[in-house]
């Protein structure tokens, strides 16, 4: 898609990030050709092959130092230098989703037709919902409201002006750098939005409990390293989703394991609280969706602390993968 004379329609580029897709990424990169004026692959670290794959496409490929600290925030932001000095339009995409072909032209008329929105996103599905329960939770999780939103996925259509006011993506966050991103757009007067239009589909490949508990860990850090970035600005970011994490999942137990032991097994039948707890959830969200988000709470507390020893150490943590 190019700019055109007589409807003006902006230039729209695309970058997508992977590592070690294979065929999902292939998938990608075809979905977006037939759309887009350029398109953009930064690879971090492949080993299978995907490289050269897409340059045999055509597309244009960055490939990250890996000697430095890898995250998703810096390969988007290594593709997005690529577009240094052009006007118009992204699609941020993962390599691993398959962009829908009304999703772009539906997309780029509504940013036209609201020039107060930096990002709109539509729906992300997963592509195999029925392969385990794993991937039914993300699917459900990508079902996010429509209207005015406080923040994207990974996958948006997003204007480079915006971007650009902004400096992108903070490179050092392993998870959470769309929210954060979009909060700081947010700042400065942009909106995000979700419209009610497919998207892309994507594969999580989540069938096993330790990468659903991995994937959960990583959430936990992430609230904690947003919250510590921005959580005392009135936007209070994930400082709720912090606090919740620590409270269900570590100073809950915590209190019953000390209460049972220094004063009185008995105080062990305070731990009601849990299936109270899920009683309370279940008519919202069904029974095991509902399980899922409350032991996850102990995953989130594992990443939460994990964030908070990195900082007492003054490290920052490498990416947390679960694929």
């Amino acid at each position: 898609m190019t700019a055109s004379s007589q409807n003006n329609t902006p230039l729209i580029s695309a970058v997508v990030i992977g590592r070690n897709e294979g065929p999902r990424l292939l998938a990608c990169l075809t979905s977006l050709q037939p759309q887009i004026h350029r398109l953009i692959y930064v690879d971090s670290g492949s080993s299978d092959g995907s490289t050269k794959a897409a340059l045999a496409l055509g597309v244009e490929v960055v490939e990250l130092d890996m000697a430095r600290p890898f995250t998703a925030a810096r390969a988007r932001n290594a593709g997005l230098d690529r577009l240094q000095g052009e006007q118009g339009f992204v699609q941020l995409v993962d390599g691993d989703c398959e962009v829908d072909a009304s999703w772009i032209p539906q997309a780029a008329a509504f940013l036209q037709h609201h020039p107060e929105v930096a990002v709109v996103c539509g729906r992300r599905r997963e592509r195999f919902p029925e392969a385990s329960i794993y991937n039914q939770l993300c699917d459900s999780e990508w079902d996010t409201p429509i209207g005015e939103a406080k923040a994207c996925g990974g996958d948006a259509l997003m204007r480079l002006e915006a971007l650009r006011a902004v400096a992108g993506y903070r490179a050092d966050l392993i998870a959470g750098e769309e929210p954060e991103m979009c909060l700081r757009l947010r700042r400065k007067g942009w909106k995000i939005w979700r419209i009610d239009a497919e998207m892309t589909l994507h594969d999580a490949q989540m069938t096993r409990f330790g990468q659903w508990w991995k994937r959960s860990r990583r959430a936990g850090y992430a609230f904690a390293q947003g919250a510590a970035l921005h959580g005392a600005s009135p936007d209070r970011h994930w400082v709720t989703e912090t606090r919740r994490a620590l409270l269900w999942g570590g100073a809950l137990p915590l209190a019953l394991l000390l209460s049972t032991v220094a004063i009185t097994p008995w105080a062990l039948l305070a731990a009601v609280i849990y299936p109270l707890q899920l009683a309370r959830l279940t008519p919202r969200m069904g029974l095991r969706p509902a399980c899922f988000s409350l032991l996850g709470k102990f995953a989130e507390c594992a990443g939460v602390a994990e964030y908070f020893w990195d900082r007492l150490r003054g490290k920052n943590r490498k990416i947390l993968e679960y694929k």
